[in-house]
């Protein structure tokens, strides 16, 4: 195995005590020891056949609890109290120095990945500030080294711990605190939430049953008819048979997704019945437990808001536009603050909306909705996240409200009145605020680049300026895209997007650029007067793509794919030479049109300043 004898050795231990403790159910001084030796509560319920709760119920009657050591910051060098602590069971003093003031623990996110980690490190950090200044101890718990929560003088104390029920259980078991705020660390702290108050904590701000009115299935759906505000339809399946008769019910294409994840987690858009079995089969877990979602996919505009709700009123302090369509996660998508598309009556329909839900809901703080508005400008609701979200830190700073703070105080029993808020509707600034997401998948080997219903972003860059395309080439640039106003596009269309392609592509020709394509595409341009340099696809053997891409003179590639076609294969091989190249690629046509509006303001500054 090329493993040191050492570590077979430590491996060995745990299996051999493993058979022991399936010998020896319900056994103190057996579960004692497998504590020691690092089994979760989890585990040991797995081995003896139990429940967790009952593991843990055992623990407590037996006094099985961990103490804390705190980390050395020091290196020994002297002396020194940092509340930086971890919990182990080999020990018997604990190092955690436990007050008598009045406390508050914070969840944060819990391990880094796509969609989840840094976006909701704001709100957890803004969120120990307000805690401290109201006069309480402020206590987070996360175990990701990468964000500033983790930072031991972002709070009073930090437990670098695991975001689980047991691990949280046993340091609210210690500290003895107020409550726990849930809410604002993504959906990791959120699926706490119901294990914890079902062990008699306290669920600071927004409570289990809020959460559960948002994100289970049937009683969301149920309290928007009774709210008379208009969703896609869709249905929660259990098997694949269901799910192929629902989406044979709703209508193709349909938004399939797991429920309550995260960062749009194996989200796809499914044409037919053949991809949806294939999806069902290949992608997610689906049984009792675990219900996938299959809703109706409505094209249109995607809005976004974040609101803050008192359980009396509402206080919406703006709504973002996002510039790619429905299919792209918000995540991925450029957001705008203010809307620049939007009429007054769908403004105000979303306003309505979100005071609506929040009230319906029974928010206390932070919350998100997630809204669709068609061609003819009706407004569907997409989602509600009883959160907050990672929209948080832009909308923050866009409209200089500090939402987390004032949501915090909301969770802690200051109403919004209390606050000195009265004006529910902040007017929208004048400058534009425009969010572009970055992406790194250069450094992610093997992740396909194309833009879809699931995260892939990896941080996110913001402009701002007096006209908004300025503001856009700002966080295009500082996002790390190239952006040129020469050179060569190169174009792979699938057929269903050549009509709405075409203008865009003429419009790079207008302003100089070469146009290059795929045989397919570029027959379709030039039958439509655009003078295009045919290449040959990857797929029969030919090169010329991967050339071309290599040698540099390619400014832009569009590509875009139909799932059902064979191209798809080629369309990943050049999206995998873009990123290696780094050459700069658009899966969405949506971003292509606000680039070239950006590219055609500066062609025209650039010809204004030589005149």
């Amino acid at each position: 195995t090329a493993i040191s004898i050492f570590f077979l050795s430590k491996l060995k231990n745990i299996t051999q005590f493993e058979e022991e403790l399936r010998q020896n159910v319900g056994s103190a001084d057996h579960l004692r020891e497998a504590k020691r030796l690092g089994f979760s509560d989890p585990s040991i319920a797995r081995i003896w056949n139990t429940t967790e709760r009952a593991v843990y119920d055992l623990r407590m009657k037996e006094n099985i609890l961990p103490v804390y050591k705190m980390i050395d910051t020091c290196a020994s060098e002297f002396e020194s109290y940092v509340p930086y602590f971890y919990s182990t069971y080999g020990g018997s003093e604990n190092e955690s120095v436990v007050t008598d003031r009045k406390k508050v623990i914070v969840l944060g996110s819990g391990p880094i990945r796509i969609g989840q980690g840094v976006e909701f490190d704001y709100s957890t950090v803004h969120a120990l500030r307000t805690i401290r200044a109201q006069g309480y101890e402020a206590i987070v718990i996360n175990n990701n080294p990468e964000t500033v929560s983790t930072d031991y003088t972002a709070a009073d104390k930090l437990y670098f711990e695991p975001l689980t029920t047991e691990d949280v259980m046993n340091v609210i078991n210690l500290e003895k605190p107020l409550g726990v705020i849930v809410s604002l660390g993504g959906q990791t702290a959120v699926n706490l939430a119901q294990s914890l108050f079902d062990r008699g904590v306290n669920i600071i701000g927004t409570d289990c049953q809020a959460i559960e009115k948002a994100e289970n299935r049937d009683a969301f759906d149920a309290l928007i008819k009774q709210l008379h505000i208009p969703n896609p339809k869709g249905v929660a399946v259990t098997d694949m048979e269901a799910g192929v008769k629902a989406a044979a019910q709703i209508g193709y294409p349909v938004l399939v997704r797991p429920s309550f994840v995260l960062g749009g987690r194996a989200m796809e858009i499914v044409s037919d019945e053949e991809m949806l079995r294939h999806y069902l089969k290949t992608a997610v877990e689906i049984d009792e437990k675990r219900p996938v979602l299959i809703d109706r996919y409505i094209l249109g505009k995607e809005v976004e808001v974040d609101a803050i709700c008192d359980g009396k009123q509402v206080y919406l302090p703006g709504i973002m536009e996002l510039v790619e369509r429905t299919g792209v996660h918000s995540g991925d998508s450029i957001s705008v603050y203010p809307p620049y598309s939007l009429s007054c009556r769908v403004k105000e329909r979303i306003t309505e909306y979100t005071e609506k839900l929040g009230l319906a809901i029974g928010i206390k703080g932070l919350f998100n909705i997630q809204f669709i508005v068609d061609k003819n400008d009706q407004v569907s609701i997409i989602e509600v996240n009883p959160r907050a979200s990672r929209s948080v830190p832009f909308l923050s700073k866009s409209t200089g409200v500090s939402l987390v703070d004032i949501a915090t105080r909301i969770m802690l029993g200051q109403s919004l009145a209390d606050q000195g808020i009265t004006q529910l509707r902040r007017p929208e600034r004048e400058k534009w605020y425009v969010k572009v997401p970055a992406f790194s998948f250069a450094k992610l080997e093997g992740m396909d680049t194309y833009l879809s219903p699931e995260m892939k972003s990896t941080g996110e860059a913001i402009g701002y300026d007096k006209t908004m395309n300025r503001a856009l080439y700002k966080a295009l640039q500082a996002s790390g895209m190239k952006l040129q106003n020469y050179g060569t596009v190169l174009a792979t269309i699938a057929d269903k997007d050549k009509d709405e392609a075409l203008p865009l592509i003429r419009r790079f020709y207008q302003l100089g650029f070469n146009i290059e394509a795929t045989e397919g595409t570029a027959k379709y341009l030039k039958e439509h007067g655009i003078r295009t340099h045919a290449l040959k696809k990857i797929s029969t053997g030919s090169n010329e793509i991967p050339n071309a891409l290599r040698q540099g003179h390619i400014a832009y590639v569009i590509n875009t794919k139909d799932p059902a076609s064979d191209a798809a294969v080629d369309g990943a091989q050049i999206r995998q030479i873009c990123t290696e190249y780094n050459v700069t690629l658009f899966t969405a046509l949506d971003t292509v049109k606000v680039l070239l509006d950006v590219l055609e303001e500066t062609t025209l500054t650039i010809s204004t300043i030589n005149a």
